[in-house]
């Protein structure tokens, strides 16, 4: 796993980031942890935030810069399945790690904002979706979204590790943050401009980490 060159680069780059190599590290570890316990990560954020939640689950659960072909095994078993199908679909389907954008589900959202109340639609998801050895990351550049503070204090109670993308201050969020992610911005926009390189230089690691070519 060469997580040594691609932080190294990360923060070669974004030479800011050198306040949280640590916690970035802690992070990569306890992703890695999870998936190789069976677990699945969970994620959250409003807003632009949201949008980091979708795009970071899109780069796990599919091919990010690797090819990830399914085993030989899931191959025959499609196959055997249907002649014609399933050879189609062992040949273009990919090996995934397990993500869930809790902001992604509207329905949903909408929903458990309606029957229960805005603040409680991740940890309501959380109550459904979580296991103790799963992890919640939270994007919140402010520190202080209540939905996703409250989904954090959820996922706390329920055994699972807690990763927090925020800005300089933490804000409300850093209690409830077994590792948290503060980049060194008070500027809200500026602050997801940093998290961005981050998860991607995570997602980078973890699927050389599973899916070494």
């Amino acid at each position: 796993m060469n997580k040594n060159r691609h932080i190294h680069n990360l923060l070669k780059r974004f030479k800011q980031l050198n306040t949280v190599e640590d916690a970035i590290y802690l992070a990569l570890k306890a992703i890695i942890d999870t998936y190789e316990n069976g677990g699945k990560l969970l994620i959250c954020g409003n807003g632009g935030s949201a949008a980091d939640s979708d795009n970071m689950a899109g780069e796990l659960m599919k091919g990010f810069e690797k090819n990830r072909p399914l085993n030989n095994d899931l191959k025959e078993d499609l196959s055997k399945i249907s002649t014609e199908r399933g050879k189609l679909l062992a040949e273009k389907l990919q090996l995934g790690l397990p993500a869930i954008s809790l902001a992604s589900h509207s329905a949903l959202v909408l929903a458990i904002a309606n029957d229960i109340d805005y603040d409680s639609i991740f940890a309501q998801q959380v109550i459904g979706y979580g296991n103790a050895n799963d992890v919640l990351i939270g994007f919140s550049c402010s520190g202080n979204s209540q939905n996703v503070i409250d989904a954090m204090i959820t996922a706390k109670a329920k055994g699972l590790k807690t990763i927090a993308f925020t800005g300089k201050t933490g804000g409300r969020l850093k209690a409830f943050s077994d590792i948290l992610i503060n980049v060194p911005e008070t500027n809200i926009s500026r602050a997801q401009e940093l998290h961005v390189p981050i998860y991607h230089t995570l997602c980078r690691i973890i699927e050389e980490h599973f899916f070494e070519e």
